[in-house]
């Protein structure tokens, strides 16, 4: 139930330089690549530079060593997050494209332009925005353009994104794009439209703020 509060969160909110580095042992059978969806592959360094653009993000946001560091503890599981929402855009693009449903340029800068004014500014929205669902100033036109797809296809459908037609349109996209995770990162539960962490001892996740977690 989290889980997918969560994911609703990020889909359809509307109410308001040191990234982690992943080692591992074993096998590779997804070499280069963080995530396979359809016929596009995320690369580890396509993900790697999404990271690393939230935390510059974020190191510009504090003024100190201190308040830094608690951003980076409290975003401790950043970058499989960050790789769970790339999977996650591509289907829910692909839903929306199933259903026929297109973004304009002009929906996007409406949506912000209201977003902003709630927020007191651009300046607040983007902070809210990075600080609620990891989402960079430069990713945020992206990430609204996303929240419309997923509001105008709920609409079509007739509900709304916590409901479970919403999800079964997703698990329906996410099975045809054939969704295949690098076993570091765990793997894609297409009925859950999930990514789910795999039981490995051995992967571990190191920011160069100096803080480890095992996985």
């Amino acid at each position: 139930m989290h889980r997918r509060r969560r994911r609703t969160a990020l889909l359809l909110s509307a109410a308001i330089a040191a990234a982690p580095l992943l080692t591992a042992c074993g096998n590779d059978a997804h070499p280069g690549a963080a995530a396979v969806v359809g016929d596009q592959r995320i690369t580890v360094s396509q993900l790697e530079n999404r990271v690393k653009e939230v935390r510059a993000a974020q190191r510009a946001a504090v003024t100190d060593d201190a308040q830094y560091a608690q951003a980076i503890a409290q975003t401790g599981t950043l970058t499989r997050d960050t790789l769970h929402g790339m999977v996650l855009d591509q289907v829910l693009h692909r839903a929306a494209e199933d259903a026929g449903i297109t973004v304009s340029r002009k929906e996007v800068q409406q949506m912000r332009a209201g977003l902003e004014q709630q927020a007191g500014g651009a300046r607040g929205l983007e902070t809210a925005w990075l600080q609620q669902y990891g989402i960079p100033p430069q990713r945020l036109d992206e990430n609204l353009r996303l929240q419309l797809e997923a509001q105008k296809l709920a609409t079509k459908l007739g509900t709304d994104t916590s409901q479970q037609i919403f999800w079964d349109a997703l698990s329906k996209a996410s099975e045809e794009l054939d969704v295949d995770l690098n076993p570091r990162y765990g793997s894609w539960d297409a009925k859950k439209v999930s990514r789910v962490d795999a039981e490995t001892p051995w992967v571990r996740e190191i920011t160069s703020a100096g803080t480890q977690q095992t996985t």
